[in-house]
């Protein structure tokens, strides 16, 4: 790994060991949330422009070094910019994040793996290329598989930057408005669970297998035409 690489690992590993280090994750709680909504509320009334951008600046942070508290983030946009503002605000930042978090990924260690694994990969590769955004789209709205861990995984394969950017803003918008619409109604949250329901759960499951019925397809008609 060259000099630049290096520095860049470094300065992604010293972020998140500070935002650990220093408890940050305390801020990207809903009691503290909840506890802090009056005072966050006036500052976004007296700041429009400067709240929204430092929501989203780290919004973006917070996703790019696959942080905690993505959800209290999206919840904190319902509350303080309402419905529409809020999901828009969100979903753009959380999409911005993943992006920078694959690109590093991709530019950091791709070679690497491909150089020991690329006969095995290559097959996945190929699928990707030709079905990525049915795939990415599957992933993204099914709430099963952490959201960090597939911009981690996509970077390390040959998915297309552009499919990769927008099967996840499309693919976040549902579970994204669901957050911040919960959001909007604070007061009635008690924990995150309130939010991501087994109905609502399912309803995305739901979501995404409809995204995997094109790839189903294409496998059904190439066996049968093998016979």
């Amino acid at each position: 790994m060259n000099l630049k690489k290096t520095l860049i690992l470094l300065a992604a590993a010293g972020a998140v060991a500070l935002f650990f280090y220093l408890d940050l994750e305390r801020f990207l709680t809903l009691e503290a949330l909840k506890a802090n909504r009056q005072f966050l509320a006036g500052y976004c009334a007296a700041h429009k422009g400067a709240s929204v951008a430092l929501f989203m600046g780290i919004y973006i942070l917070q996703t790019a070094l696959s942080l905690p508290g993505a959800a209290v983030l999206s919840l904190a946009a319902g509350a303080l910019f309402g419905v529409l503002a809020g999901t828009v605000y969100a979903v753009c930042a959380a999409t911005i994040g993943a992006t920078l978090a694959f690109l590093v990924t991709r530019y950091l260690l791709r070679d690497a793996v491909a150089g020991r694994f690329g006969a095995r990969l290559e097959g996945l590769n190929r699928e990707l290329e030709q079905r990525g955004w049915n795939y990415l789209l599957f992933l993204r709205l099914v709430p099963l598989f952490p959201f960090f861990l597939i911009n981690l995984a996509a970077g390390l394969t040959r998915l297309p930057l552009r499919v990769f950017v927008l099967g996840t803003l499309i693919g976040i918008i549902p579970g994204g408005f669901v957050f911040v619409n919960a959001g909007a109604s604070l007061a009635a949250i008690d924990s995150l669970a309130d939010v991501a329901s087994p109905r609502v759960l399912g309803s995305f499951a739901l979501l995404g297998l409809f995204a995997l019925v094109p790839v189903l397809y294409g496998k059904l008609k190439r066996r049968q035409n093998r016979f």
